[in-house]
C-alpha cells in the first residue's frame, strides 16, 4: 500500500524549488533595466543585423564560415566524447587501445592542420 507521508518531503522540496524559482524570475524581472540603447541592440557574435528586415528570413543566406566553425566544434565536441571513456579505461585495454586512440588523435589532428592551413578558421 502506498503511503503518502513518505512522500511529502519530496512534495515540499518540489514546491519550495518551483516557488523560488518563480520568486526569482519576477525579482529579476522587476529589477532588470528596460532602456534598449545601441550596443544592446546590436548583433553580438552572429556577425549580421537582427532579423528585422524582409531580406534576413529562414531563407536567408548566411556565410560558409558558421557552418564551417560548427562542423569544427562538432568534430572536435565529439574527440571530447571519445576521449572520456578512452581515459577511465586505459588500464584495462592496454597498449592497443593507446595506440588505437593516438591514430584518432593524429588523424584529427591532420585535418585540423588542414582546416588551418586552407584558411577555414580566419574571419573576414
Amino acid at each position: 500500500m502506498i503511503r503518502f507521508e513518505n512522500y511529502l518531503p519530496i512534495l515540499v522540496f518540489f514546491a519550495l524549488g518551483f516557488g523560488l524559482s518563480v520568486a526569482l524570475m519576477i525579482v529579476s524581472w522587476w529589477r532588470s533595466q528596460k532602456a534598449p540603447y545601441k550596443e544592446k541592440l546590436s548583433p553580438y557574435e552572429c556577425g549580421f543585423d537582427a532579423f528585422d528586415t524582409p531580406e534576413h528570413n529562414a531563407r536567408g543566406r548566411f556565410n560558409v564560415q558558421f557552418y564551417l566553425v560548427a562542423i569544427l566544434f562538432i568534430i572536435f565536441d565529439l574527440e571530447i566524447a571519445f576521449l572520456f571513456p578512452w581515459a577511465v579505461s586505459l588500464k584495462t585495454i592496454g597498449i592497443f587501445g593507446f595506440w588505437s586512440m593516438m591514430l584518432f588523435l593524429g588523424i584529427l589532428t591532420v585535418g585540423f592542420i588542414y582546416e588551418w592551413k586552407k584558411g577555414a578558421l580566419e574571419w573576414e
